[in-house]
């Protein structure tokens, strides 16, 4: 059963309404703006009836405030009025309300419209997942394409995309970095970390495949290719600003070979200057580098890629990060050993 939040400061109004809507929705109420944006962080709603004239948090400050937070500013929003006029209108569409119904409500217009707004919800969101889907395919071929340049590497994308995924999972699950990892913002960083070493495309196969240890000359080279995959990723985003995960493919390409303490490449960025999404990348990215072979050595134990990684706490990288790591020990070996 669908979810309809009613918000309106009349609490008449509210409840008849409620009435009207509570044989074939799951309805929730909330009499002001600030009360309905605690409502959506808790439960998010699949559409919303909001009234405009309300004291304190009106309904288009409270519409503004939802199109700000990412995992809520796709909710469909209706405006609920008893002033309608052309002005005021014109001012709801343009911050992004779906419709508008005049109060009174009568009942059969007000399931009509509340109907028509969910399936075009629903194809909507239908479209934006295929879309979305075929994103992801066209980056991962290419990811795993540009990997493939070194055949001993060829699954190292999806392990990392798995090893993301359980760190920003087991991260939300200690209430860390609440306001900048929710369930949104890891998926977005799953999708885009296999773009994390995209800038691998411009660097000669003589330093990528070479079985020695590189020379001066030759890791400056390959340290390039942080801020060449930035350049990439920016000139895709410029082209599809509307794929979001290439925000976080930017900063992850840019960051993932930073290190806390200050004395990683490219810029040297320590702490918290280095993205949430480059950190946990960070982890990643060194735990399977460790437990692979390559073509210069072969791949570490499980527990000797460990400890490297929990010597590195607060140095190379985020203490709670690698604590995240520590906690997942057993699925890490199980995602170590899964093949695609």
């Amino acid at each position: 059963m669908k979810n309809i939040l009613v918000v309106d400061d009349n609490l008449a109004s509210l409840r008849q309404i409620g009435a009207q809507l509570g044989e074939n929705y799951d309805v929730s109420l909330a009499k002001s703006g600030a009360q309905a944006l605690q409502i959506c962080k808790q439960e998010k709603p699949d559409l919303i009836l909001l009234d405009i004239e309300m004291p304190e948090m009106d309904g288009f400050e409270t519409l503004k405030r939802l199109r700000l937070n990412r995992y809520l500013g796709s909710i469909p929003v209706i405006f609920l009025t008893g002033n309608h006029d052309t002005e005021t209108e014109v001012r709801g569409l343009q911050s992004g309300a779906r419709d508008f119904i005049t109060k009174p409500v009568e009942k059969s217009i007000l399931v009509h419209r509340i109907e028509l707004h969910l399936r075009f919800s629903f194809y909507q969101v239908h479209l934006e997942k295929t879309v979305a889907n075929l994103s992801d395919s066209v980056a991962l071929s290419f990811a795993e394409l540009i990997e493939c340049r070194d055949e001993n590497t060829g699954e190292h994308v999806a392990r990392t995309s798995r090893y993301v995924g359980m760190l920003g999972k087991r991260l939300m699950e200690k209430d860390l970095f609440s306001e900048e990892l929710t369930a949104t913002d890891l998926d977005m960083m799953v999708r885009a970390a296999p773009l994390h070493d995209i800038g691998k495309i411009a660097i000669s196969d003589r330093i990528l495949l070479k079985p020695d240890r590189l020379d001066d000359e030759e890791f400056a080279a390959m340290k390039r290719h942080t801020l060449i995959g930035e350049k990439i990723i920016d000139h895709m985003l410029a082209r599809t600003p509307t794929q979001h995960y290439l925000y976080y493919a930017k900063q992850i390409a840019a960051s993932h070979h930073e290190r806390y303490d200050g004395k990683g490449y490219p810029r040297g960025l320590a702490g918290d200057q280095i993205p949430l999404c480059g950190r946990i990348m960070a982890v990643a990215d060194v735990y399977d580098a460790l437990v692979d072979d390559r073509v210069y050595r072969r791949g570490m134990s499980h527990s000797e890629a460990c400890e490297i990684i929990l010597e590195g706490r607060d140095k190379n990288f985020d203490g709670r990060i690698v604590d995240a790591f520590a906690d997942l020990n057993e699925k890490l070996t199980a995602a170590a050993k899964k093949k695609n």
